[in-house]
Protein backbone atom coordinates (compact mmCIF):
# COMPACT_ATOMS: atom_id res chain seq x y z
CA UNK A 1 0.00 0.00 0.00
CA UNK A 2 1.57 3.38 -1.00
CA UNK A 3 2.12 5.91 1.80
CA UNK A 4 2.31 9.63 1.18
CA UNK A 5 3.60 12.11 3.77
CA UNK A 6 3.63 15.79 2.79
CA UNK A 7 6.75 17.43 4.24
CA UNK A 8 6.86 20.42 1.93
CA UNK A 9 7.34 23.91 3.36
CA UNK A 10 3.58 24.49 3.37
CA UNK A 11 3.02 25.52 -0.28
CA UNK A 12 -0.19 27.58 -0.52
CA UNK A 13 -1.20 26.47 2.99
CA UNK A 14 -1.90 22.93 1.74
CA UNK A 15 0.12 21.05 4.35
CA UNK A 16 -0.63 23.37 7.28
CA UNK A 17 -2.78 20.83 9.14
CA UNK A 18 -0.24 18.03 8.64
CA UNK A 19 2.57 20.32 9.81
CA UNK A 20 0.72 21.46 12.94
CA UNK A 21 -0.14 17.89 13.91
CA UNK A 22 3.50 16.88 13.59
CA UNK A 23 4.70 19.85 15.66
CA UNK A 24 2.15 19.07 18.37
CA UNK A 25 3.27 15.42 18.52
CA UNK A 26 7.00 16.21 18.55
CA UNK A 27 6.80 19.51 20.46
CA UNK A 28 8.99 18.39 23.37
CA UNK A 29 11.79 17.29 21.02
CA UNK A 30 11.46 20.47 18.92
CA UNK A 31 11.56 22.65 22.05
CA UNK A 32 14.72 20.90 23.23
CA UNK A 33 16.33 21.34 19.81
CA UNK A 34 15.43 25.05 19.71
CA UNK A 35 16.95 25.65 23.15
CA UNK A 36 20.05 23.73 22.09
CA UNK A 37 20.42 25.72 18.87
CA UNK A 38 20.60 29.01 20.80
CA UNK A 39 24.14 28.18 21.90
CA UNK A 40 25.19 27.74 18.27
CA UNK A 41 23.60 30.95 16.93
CA UNK A 42 24.58 34.57 17.15
CA UNK A 43 22.02 36.96 18.64
CA UNK A 44 21.36 38.52 15.23
CA UNK A 45 20.29 35.08 13.97
CA UNK A 46 17.94 34.26 16.86
CA UNK A 47 15.02 36.04 15.21
CA UNK A 48 15.30 33.90 12.09
CA UNK A 49 13.88 30.49 11.37
CA UNK A 50 15.99 27.62 10.16
CA UNK A 51 16.62 23.90 10.21
CA UNK A 52 16.87 21.96 13.46
CA UNK A 53 17.74 18.33 14.10
CA UNK A 54 15.58 16.10 16.29
CA UNK A 55 15.97 12.36 17.02
CA UNK A 56 14.17 10.21 14.47
CA UNK A 57 13.02 7.82 17.18
CA UNK A 58 9.37 8.28 18.00
CA UNK A 59 8.42 10.50 15.05
CA UNK A 60 7.46 7.78 12.57
CA UNK A 61 4.02 8.26 11.07
CA UNK A 62 1.47 5.64 12.22
CA UNK A 63 0.30 3.31 9.48
CA UNK A 64 -1.69 0.13 8.93
CA UNK A 65 0.13 -3.00 7.79
CA UNK A 66 -0.56 -6.70 7.47
CA UNK A 67 0.34 -8.79 10.50
CA UNK A 68 3.33 -11.01 9.83
CA UNK A 69 2.15 -13.75 12.16
CA UNK A 70 -1.08 -14.70 10.40
CA UNK A 71 -2.71 -15.03 7.01
CA UNK A 72 -1.59 -16.53 3.73
CA UNK A 73 -0.17 -14.20 1.13
CA UNK A 74 1.10 -15.10 -2.31
CA UNK A 75 2.35 -12.34 -4.55
CA UNK A 76 5.01 -11.56 -7.12
CA UNK A 77 6.60 -8.13 -6.91
CA UNK A 78 6.69 -5.93 -10.04
CA UNK A 79 9.80 -6.32 -12.15
CA UNK A 80 10.33 -9.99 -11.26
CA UNK A 81 11.29 -12.24 -14.17
CA UNK A 82 12.60 -15.32 -12.39
CA UNK A 83 9.93 -16.52 -9.96
CA UNK A 84 6.27 -17.49 -10.06
CA UNK A 85 3.59 -17.75 -7.39
CA UNK A 86 4.40 -20.70 -5.13
CA UNK A 87 8.17 -20.74 -5.79
CA UNK A 88 10.44 -20.83 -2.75
CA UNK A 89 13.40 -18.47 -2.56
CA UNK A 90 16.67 -19.83 -1.29
CA UNK A 91 18.11 -18.31 1.84
CA UNK A 92 21.02 -16.00 0.92
CA UNK A 93 24.53 -16.90 1.93
CA UNK A 94 25.89 -15.39 5.13
CA UNK A 95 26.67 -11.74 4.54
CA UNK A 96 24.96 -11.65 1.15
CA UNK A 97 21.89 -9.78 2.35
CA UNK A 98 21.75 -6.08 1.61
CA UNK A 99 18.75 -4.93 3.67
CA UNK A 100 18.45 -3.67 7.22
CA UNK A 101 20.75 -1.59 9.38
CA UNK A 102 24.30 -2.82 9.92
CA UNK A 103 26.55 -2.52 12.89
CA UNK A 104 29.55 -0.28 12.41
CA UNK A 105 32.95 -0.36 14.08
CA UNK A 106 33.24 3.42 13.57
CA UNK A 107 30.19 4.35 15.68
CA UNK A 108 28.13 5.66 12.79
CA UNK A 109 24.35 5.39 12.90
CA UNK A 110 21.15 6.72 11.43
CA UNK A 111 21.00 10.48 10.77
CA UNK A 112 18.75 12.65 12.88
CA UNK A 113 15.54 14.02 11.40
CA UNK A 114 15.91 17.49 9.88
CA UNK A 115 12.93 19.82 10.37
CA UNK A 116 12.67 23.39 9.06
CA UNK A 117 10.98 25.99 11.28
CA UNK A 118 9.69 29.32 10.04
CA UNK A 119 10.62 32.51 11.88
CA UNK A 120 7.23 32.71 13.65
CA UNK A 121 7.31 29.05 14.68
CA UNK A 122 10.86 29.38 16.00
CA UNK A 123 10.07 32.46 18.09
CA UNK A 124 6.79 31.02 19.40
CA UNK A 125 8.61 27.96 20.74
CA UNK A 126 11.59 29.99 21.92
CA UNK A 127 9.52 32.38 24.06
CA UNK A 128 6.55 30.17 24.95
CA UNK A 129 7.43 29.84 28.67
CA UNK A 130 8.63 33.43 29.25
CA UNK A 131 6.54 36.25 30.68
CA UNK A 132 6.90 39.71 32.17
CA UNK A 133 6.44 39.43 35.94
CA UNK A 134 3.51 41.10 37.72
CA UNK A 135 1.82 42.55 34.62
CA UNK A 136 -1.15 44.58 35.91
CA UNK A 137 -3.91 46.04 33.73
CA UNK A 138 -3.78 49.73 34.56
CA UNK A 139 -4.85 51.64 31.48
CA UNK A 140 -8.61 51.24 31.03
CA UNK A 141 -9.33 54.77 29.80
CA UNK A 142 -7.82 55.24 26.37
CA UNK A 143 -8.96 52.05 24.72
CA UNK A 144 -7.49 51.39 21.28
CA UNK A 145 -8.16 47.66 20.97
CA UNK A 146 -11.49 46.33 19.71
CA UNK A 147 -12.94 42.86 19.40
CA UNK A 148 -15.82 42.02 17.00
CA UNK A 149 -19.05 41.03 18.76
CA UNK A 150 -22.28 39.62 17.26
CA UNK A 151 -24.91 42.35 16.88
CA UNK A 152 -27.85 40.80 15.01
CA UNK A 153 -28.23 40.80 11.24
CA UNK A 154 -27.80 43.24 8.39
CA UNK A 155 -28.96 43.55 4.78
CA UNK A 156 -25.44 44.41 3.66
CA UNK A 157 -22.22 42.58 4.30
CA UNK A 158 -19.59 40.26 2.86
CA UNK A 159 -20.31 36.79 1.44
CA UNK A 160 -18.34 35.16 4.25
CA UNK A 161 -20.87 36.54 6.78
CA UNK A 162 -23.96 35.30 4.89
CA UNK A 163 -26.59 33.81 7.23
CA UNK A 164 -28.45 31.15 5.24
CA UNK A 165 -31.15 30.49 7.87
CA UNK A 166 -32.19 34.14 8.21
CA UNK A 167 -32.06 34.59 4.43
CA UNK A 168 -34.45 31.68 3.87
CA UNK A 169 -36.80 32.91 6.61
CA UNK A 170 -37.01 36.34 4.98
CA UNK A 171 -37.60 34.75 1.58
CA UNK A 172 -40.35 32.49 2.93
CA UNK A 173 -42.14 35.38 4.65
CA UNK A 174 -42.01 37.55 1.53
CA UNK A 175 -43.39 34.75 -0.65
CA UNK A 176 -46.23 34.16 1.79
CA UNK A 177 -47.12 37.86 1.94
CA UNK A 178 -47.14 38.23 -1.86
CA UNK A 179 -48.99 34.90 -2.29
CA UNK A 180 -46.45 33.47 -4.67
CA UNK A 181 -47.82 30.28 -6.26
CA UNK A 182 -46.11 27.14 -5.12
CA UNK A 183 -44.49 24.59 -7.39
CA UNK A 184 -47.23 22.09 -6.39
CA UNK A 185 -50.00 24.33 -7.74
CA UNK A 186 -48.22 24.60 -11.07
CA UNK A 187 -47.73 20.83 -11.25
CA UNK A 188 -51.44 20.27 -10.48
CA UNK A 189 -52.48 22.53 -13.39
CA UNK A 190 -50.10 20.75 -15.74
CA UNK A 191 -51.54 17.40 -14.65
CA UNK A 192 -55.12 18.52 -15.36
CA UNK A 193 -54.15 19.94 -18.76
CA UNK A 194 -52.38 16.70 -19.67
CA UNK A 195 -55.42 14.61 -18.75
CA UNK A 196 -57.78 16.67 -20.92
CA UNK A 197 -55.40 16.87 -23.88
CA UNK A 198 -54.74 13.13 -23.76
CA UNK A 199 -58.50 12.44 -23.95
CA UNK A 200 -59.50 12.24 -27.62
CA UNK A 201 -63.23 12.20 -26.73
CA UNK A 202 -63.20 15.36 -24.63
CA UNK A 203 -66.56 17.13 -24.32
CA UNK A 204 -67.06 20.79 -25.30
CA UNK A 205 -67.18 21.72 -21.59
CA UNK A 206 -63.80 20.06 -21.00
CA UNK A 207 -62.31 21.89 -24.01
CA UNK A 208 -63.62 25.18 -22.63
CA UNK A 209 -62.15 24.26 -19.23
CA UNK A 210 -58.84 23.48 -20.95
CA UNK A 211 -58.68 27.05 -22.29
CA UNK A 212 -59.26 28.46 -18.81
CA UNK A 213 -56.60 26.13 -17.40
CA UNK A 214 -54.06 27.42 -19.93
CA UNK A 215 -54.92 31.01 -18.99
CA UNK A 216 -54.58 30.21 -15.31
CA UNK A 217 -51.26 28.44 -15.93
CA UNK A 218 -49.94 31.44 -17.87
CA UNK A 219 -50.98 33.81 -15.07
CA UNK A 220 -49.45 31.53 -12.45
CA UNK A 221 -46.18 31.23 -14.37
CA UNK A 222 -45.89 35.00 -14.79
CA UNK A 223 -46.55 35.50 -11.07
CA UNK A 224 -43.94 32.92 -10.10
CA UNK A 225 -41.39 34.61 -12.33
CA UNK A 226 -42.22 38.09 -11.02
CA UNK A 227 -41.88 36.87 -7.40
CA UNK A 228 -38.52 35.07 -7.27
CA UNK A 229 -37.73 32.35 -4.78
CA UNK A 230 -34.87 34.36 -3.27
CA UNK A 231 -34.78 38.11 -3.78
CA UNK A 232 -31.84 40.42 -2.99
CA UNK A 233 -34.12 41.94 -0.35
CA UNK A 234 -34.09 38.62 1.49
CA UNK A 235 -30.31 38.42 1.91
CA UNK A 236 -29.21 38.65 5.54
CA UNK A 237 -25.65 38.86 6.86
CA UNK A 238 -24.28 38.36 10.34
CA UNK A 239 -23.57 41.79 11.78
CA UNK A 240 -20.60 42.49 14.03
CA UNK A 241 -19.82 45.58 16.05
CA UNK A 242 -16.37 46.38 17.44
CA UNK A 243 -16.41 46.03 21.21
CA UNK A 244 -13.79 48.00 23.16
CA UNK A 245 -11.24 45.87 24.97
CA UNK A 246 -9.12 47.09 27.88
CA UNK A 247 -5.47 47.35 26.88
CA UNK A 248 -2.50 46.77 29.13
CA UNK A 249 0.17 49.40 28.61
CA UNK A 250 3.76 48.63 29.56
CA UNK A 251 7.07 50.40 29.12
CA UNK A 252 10.50 48.75 29.41
CA UNK A 253 13.54 50.89 30.23
CA UNK A 254 16.85 49.48 28.97
CA UNK A 255 19.83 51.03 30.77
CA UNK A 256 23.35 50.19 29.55
CA UNK A 257 26.78 51.33 30.70
CA UNK A 258 29.02 52.26 27.72
CA UNK A 259 31.79 53.95 29.71
CA UNK A 260 35.50 53.35 29.37
CA UNK A 261 35.46 50.68 32.07
CA UNK A 262 33.28 48.57 29.79
CA UNK A 263 35.56 46.94 27.22
CA UNK A 264 34.37 45.81 23.82
CA UNK A 265 33.77 42.31 25.18
CA UNK A 266 31.60 43.58 28.05
CA UNK A 267 29.67 45.92 25.75
CA UNK A 268 29.06 43.08 23.31
CA UNK A 269 27.68 40.84 26.08
CA UNK A 270 25.40 43.65 27.30
CA UNK A 271 24.16 44.27 23.76
CA UNK A 272 23.45 40.57 23.29
CA UNK A 273 21.35 40.53 26.46
CA UNK A 274 19.35 43.58 25.40
CA UNK A 275 18.89 42.26 21.85
CA UNK A 276 17.35 39.12 23.31
CA UNK A 277 15.15 41.20 25.63
CA UNK A 278 14.07 43.50 22.79
CA UNK A 279 13.17 40.56 20.56
CA UNK A 280 11.17 38.99 23.40
CA UNK A 281 9.20 42.17 24.13
CA UNK A 282 8.36 42.90 20.50
CA UNK A 283 7.29 39.31 19.96
CA UNK A 284 5.13 38.85 23.04
CA UNK A 285 3.43 42.22 23.48
CA UNK A 286 1.61 44.50 21.04
CA UNK A 287 1.17 47.42 23.42
CA UNK A 288 4.62 47.88 24.89
CA UNK A 289 7.13 50.67 24.44
CA UNK A 290 10.88 50.35 24.86
CA UNK A 291 13.04 53.27 26.07
CA UNK A 292 16.80 52.99 25.46
CA UNK A 293 19.11 54.90 27.85
CA UNK A 294 22.89 54.64 27.65
CA UNK A 295 25.30 56.40 29.97
CA UNK A 296 28.93 57.23 30.62
CA UNK A 297 29.46 60.12 33.08
CA UNK A 298 26.22 61.49 31.64
CA UNK A 299 23.12 59.73 30.33
CA UNK A 300 20.81 60.28 27.37
CA UNK A 301 17.81 58.62 25.79
CA UNK A 302 18.74 57.26 22.35
CA UNK A 303 17.08 55.34 19.55
CA UNK A 304 17.46 51.61 18.95
CA UNK A 305 20.16 51.98 16.29
CA UNK A 306 22.33 54.21 18.47
CA UNK A 307 21.81 52.03 21.54
CA UNK A 308 23.06 48.85 19.87
CA UNK A 309 25.61 50.04 17.33
CA UNK A 310 27.02 53.46 18.29
CA UNK A 311 30.53 53.57 19.77
CA UNK A 312 30.94 55.90 22.73
CA UNK A 313 33.14 56.01 25.83
CA UNK A 314 33.76 58.18 28.87
CA UNK A 315 33.59 58.20 32.66
CA UNK A 316 31.25 56.08 34.79
CA UNK A 317 28.41 57.66 36.79
CA UNK A 318 25.55 55.17 37.03
CA UNK A 319 23.14 57.51 38.82
CA UNK A 320 22.85 59.64 35.67
CA UNK A 321 21.00 56.78 33.93
CA UNK A 322 18.57 56.44 36.85
CA UNK A 323 17.98 60.20 36.86
CA UNK A 324 17.32 60.15 33.11
CA UNK A 325 14.87 57.28 33.60
CA UNK A 326 12.92 59.31 36.20
CA UNK A 327 12.83 62.30 33.84
CA UNK A 328 11.33 60.22 31.04
CA UNK A 329 8.83 58.68 33.46
CA UNK A 330 7.58 62.09 34.59
CA UNK A 331 7.34 63.42 31.04
CA UNK A 332 5.64 60.51 29.23
CA UNK A 333 4.69 57.53 31.42
CA UNK A 334 2.36 58.10 34.32
CA UNK A 335 2.64 55.23 36.84
CA UNK A 336 -1.16 55.32 37.18
CA UNK A 337 -1.57 54.27 33.54
CA UNK A 338 1.58 52.32 32.68
CA UNK A 339 3.24 49.14 33.89
CA UNK A 340 6.89 50.10 34.37
CA UNK A 341 9.80 47.68 33.89
CA UNK A 342 13.54 48.24 33.82
CA UNK A 343 16.64 46.23 32.91
CA UNK A 344 20.14 47.53 33.62
CA UNK A 345 23.50 46.16 32.45
CA UNK A 346 26.86 47.29 33.87
CA UNK A 347 30.28 45.95 34.73
CA UNK A 348 29.84 47.07 38.36
CA UNK A 349 32.37 49.92 38.22
CA UNK A 350 31.10 53.32 39.38
CA UNK A 351 32.37 56.72 40.42
CA UNK A 352 33.37 56.85 44.08
CA UNK A 353 30.39 57.67 46.27
CA UNK A 354 27.85 57.38 43.40
CA UNK A 355 26.69 53.90 44.44
CA UNK A 356 25.03 55.38 47.54
CA UNK A 357 23.23 57.90 45.34
CA UNK A 358 22.02 55.04 43.09
CA UNK A 359 20.75 53.24 46.18
CA UNK A 360 18.83 56.33 47.29
CA UNK A 361 17.22 56.91 43.86
CA UNK A 362 16.14 53.29 43.53
CA UNK A 363 14.73 52.96 47.04
CA UNK A 364 12.90 56.27 47.14
CA UNK A 365 11.85 56.93 43.54
CA UNK A 366 12.11 54.00 41.13
CA UNK A 367 11.29 50.79 43.00
CA UNK A 368 7.92 52.03 44.37
CA UNK A 369 6.86 52.61 40.74
CA UNK A 370 8.35 49.54 39.04
CA UNK A 371 6.64 46.21 38.55
CA UNK A 372 10.06 44.62 37.99
CA UNK A 373 13.70 45.70 37.91
CA UNK A 374 16.46 43.40 36.63
CA UNK A 375 20.15 44.16 37.07
CA UNK A 376 22.75 42.21 35.05
CA UNK A 377 26.42 42.60 35.90
CA UNK A 378 28.99 41.78 33.22
CA UNK A 379 32.07 40.04 34.63
CA UNK A 380 35.41 39.08 33.19
CA UNK A 381 35.76 35.32 32.80
CA UNK A 382 38.65 35.41 35.28
CA UNK A 383 36.37 37.14 37.82
CA UNK A 384 33.69 34.49 37.55
CA UNK A 385 35.34 32.24 40.13
CA UNK A 386 36.41 35.17 42.29
CA UNK A 387 32.84 36.53 42.53
CA UNK A 388 31.14 33.15 42.57
CA UNK A 389 29.78 33.92 46.04
CA UNK A 390 26.85 36.40 45.84
CA UNK A 391 28.10 37.98 49.08
CA UNK A 392 31.20 39.33 47.30
CA UNK A 393 31.30 41.85 44.49
CA UNK A 394 31.82 45.45 43.44
CA UNK A 395 30.51 48.47 45.34
CA UNK A 396 27.53 48.71 42.97
CA UNK A 397 26.74 45.01 43.41
CA UNK A 398 26.88 45.33 47.21
CA UNK A 399 24.54 48.35 47.11
CA UNK A 400 22.08 46.56 44.86
CA UNK A 401 22.12 43.49 47.14
CA UNK A 402 20.50 45.57 49.88
CA UNK A 403 17.78 46.61 47.40
CA UNK A 404 17.08 42.98 46.57
CA UNK A 405 16.58 42.25 50.27
CA UNK A 406 14.02 45.07 50.64
CA UNK A 407 12.17 44.81 47.31
CA UNK A 408 10.90 41.41 46.07
CA UNK A 409 10.43 42.82 42.56
CA UNK A 410 14.22 43.37 42.19
CA UNK A 411 16.47 40.66 40.70
CA UNK A 412 20.18 40.65 39.93
CA UNK A 413 22.35 38.17 38.00
CA UNK A 414 25.90 37.90 36.66
CA UNK A 415 27.10 37.12 33.14
CA UNK A 416 30.67 36.15 32.25
CA UNK A 417 30.37 34.56 28.79
CA UNK A 418 27.91 34.39 25.88
CA UNK A 419 26.77 30.96 27.11
CA UNK A 420 25.48 32.59 30.33
CA UNK A 421 23.14 35.04 28.57
CA UNK A 422 20.27 32.74 27.69
CA UNK A 423 20.13 30.87 31.05
CA UNK A 424 20.20 34.18 32.96
CA UNK A 425 17.54 35.63 30.67
CA UNK A 426 15.28 32.64 31.31
CA UNK A 427 15.79 32.94 35.06
CA UNK A 428 14.82 36.60 35.02
CA UNK A 429 11.74 36.25 32.81
CA UNK A 430 10.54 32.67 33.23
CA UNK A 431 6.78 32.20 33.55
CA UNK A 432 7.14 30.35 36.85
CA UNK A 433 9.20 33.21 38.21
CA UNK A 434 6.57 35.71 37.03
CA UNK A 435 3.81 33.81 38.87
CA UNK A 436 5.92 33.62 42.03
Amino acid sequence: MPQFVDRRLNPKQKSLGNRQRFMKRARAQIKEAVDRSIKERSVSDIGKGGSISIPSKGIDEPRFRHARSGGNRERVLPGNKEFHVGDKIKKPQSGAGQGGKKASDSGEGEDEFQFVLTRDEFLDIFFEDLELPDLVKKDLKEVQSHKPKRAGFSAIGTPTNLNVVQTMRASFGRRLALKRPSAGAEEELLRQIFEIESNDNASPQEKQWLISLHRELETLTKKRKSIPYVDPLDIRYNRFEPQPQPVTQAVMFCLMDVSGSMGEREKELAKRFFMLLHLFLKRRYERIEVVFIRHTHEAAEVDEETFFYSRETGGTVVSTALTEMMRVLKDRYSPADWNIYAAQASDGDNFSGDSERCLSILNELIMPLCQYYAYVEILDEREKELFHNPQSGTALWQSYRSIGNDWPNFEMKRIASPADIYPVFRELFSRDHAKA
